[in-house]
């Protein structure tokens, strides 16, 4: 089994805000494969169904970002599934142009709260991740301002093709590997 973790906030007033695009994945991913993220478990969102042939459980936490590693934590112990390579993280980059992906079989946090957290709660950074870029903050402004607003109107065709890449990475993450995703995704 995989569970798969988009990282995001909880309350709908963090919808289609950059920071959330974690959630916005794991919506794509279930839609894509007709999952139903109908179960709260594990201090997540969760859905259970198949993708590529394997079994998946999808996951948004509900802890707000900067604790996401107390749900995945639970996730992993629960279902007992090993987090180098049956886990995938997926959540926002300002460090990458909007939409351009960049997939990694482990790493640091690189300054991103969400994925600092989890990585203390599983003694690890050792874990496949999907990053979405957002784009760079602006200069002059807050960077959380930046990462709770929305996307332009001319990025979101280039967000929905990510999203699109996103659906079709994780299942190559799943049937094949990482590295493989990581040759044809990483823009």
């Amino acid at each position: 089994m995989y569970i798969i973790v988009g990282l995001g906030n909880p309350e709908s007033k963090y919808n289609g805000t950059r920071h959330n695009i974690g959630f916005s994945a794991i919506t794509a991913l279930a839609d894509a494969n007709n999952i139903s993220l109908d179960m709260k478990k594990h201090k997540a969102l969760c859905g259970k169904g198949v993708i590529a042939g394997q079994k998946v459980l999808l996951a948004e936490p509900l802890t707000y970002m900067n604790l996401s590693g107390e749900s995945v934590r639970e996730l992993v112990d629960y279902y007992k599934v090993d987090p180098t390579d049956e886990l995938i993280i997926i959540y926002d980059d300002i460090n990458l142009a909007p939409g351009k992906l960049r997939i990694r079989e482990k790493g640091s946090a690189g300054g991103h709260n969400g994925i600092k957290n989890i990585i203390a709660h599983l003694g690890s950074q050792e874990f496949p991740r999907i990053r979405i870029g957002v784009g760079e903050k602006p200069k002059g402004w807050d960077l959380a301002d930046y990462v709770l607003g929305r996307f332009a109107k001319e990025e979101e065709p280039v967000i929905r093709e990510a999203l699109e890449k996103v659906v079709q990475a994780c299942e190559v993450m799943i049937t094949e590997d990482t590295r493989t995703a990581m040759n044809r995704f990483n823009g």
